[in-house]
């Protein structure tokens, strides 16, 4: 399972790294170190907490939240695989972004909770790009 930095969680919560590692101080992240001493958050860990954070509006001095070009990074929340379709939700910031397609795509792209993916909107489709 992927593992994420409290930079990199606070970048895909779409908050500074002081807000995430005030979060996690106050245990609303479940954290663990890395050899080096870092602190890590687990993927699954983030994911649930980037869907509560959004239900609760959750974010840094009551600012809105914005995408740049339509690309909305964030993190995977939900995988469901059907014979031949998939739908795939992402957690970015507040914003929940559902996309669907084949199942295909979803096993080449390799998506699964809590990684770490880009929404990009175009029109009515959402793409998926993984780092």
């Amino acid at each position: 399972m992927q593992s994420y930095t409290i930079g990199q969680a606070a970048r895909l919560l779409g908050v500074s790294p002081d807000t995430a590692r005030r979060w996690a101080d106050a245990g609303r992240i479940a954290t663990h170190r890395d050899e080096g001493g870092r602190r890590l958050i687990d993927g699954r860990d983030l994911a649930a907490f980037s869907v509560e954070a959004a239900q609760n509006g959750d974010g840094e001095d009551g600012e809105p939240y914005t995408s740049a070009r339509n690309a909305f990074p964030g993190i995977v929340t939900a995988v469901k695989l059907g014979d031949v379709a998939a739908q795939v939700e992402i957690q970015a910031g507040p914003h929940r972004l559902v996309s669907l397609l084949t199942r295909e795509a979803v096993e080449e792209l390799g998506l699964e909770v809590g990684m770490q993916a880009t929404a990009r909107v175009k029109s009515t489709s959402v793409h998926i790009d993984t780092p």
